[in-house]
């Protein structure tokens, strides 16, 4: 096998592992800070996260993290509950992350 093939296969295989460490890192970060209000597939207080995934960016996720109450408008919610979350940088990465990939099959 060519060396370049082998590299190309080398790195979707540890692509995908990361990708998949990144989202069980997303999974402990939603389980320690947002389980208490929201819920992968089912509404419980806020949305699920297949609800914000199908309507939202990784970014625009990411910006109501940060600031729930200077976002909550420009997303069209009458007002917003959501605490400001102390994440770090890399928490509310990861955190974004696992939203996202509850976006249904076939959405961008």
């Amino acid at each position: 096998m060519r060396p370049i093939i082998k590299y190309l296969l080398l790195a979707g295989v540890l692509g995908t592992s990361v990708y998949a460490d990144d989202l069980a890192e997303g999974k402990k970060v939603f389980e320690t800070y947002c389980w208490g209000c929201h819920h992968q597939t089912a509404v419980a207080f806020g949305p699920s996260f297949s609800q914000m995934a199908a309507k939202r960016t990784k970014e625009e996720i990411e910006a109501y993290i940060i600031e729930p109450q200077a976002m909550y408008k420009a997303f069209g919610h009458k007002r917003s509950v959501m605490p400001v979350l102390d994440l770090s940088d890399k928490e509310r990465k990861l955190i974004a992350e696992y939203i996202i990939s509850y976006r249904p099959k076939g959405d961008k």
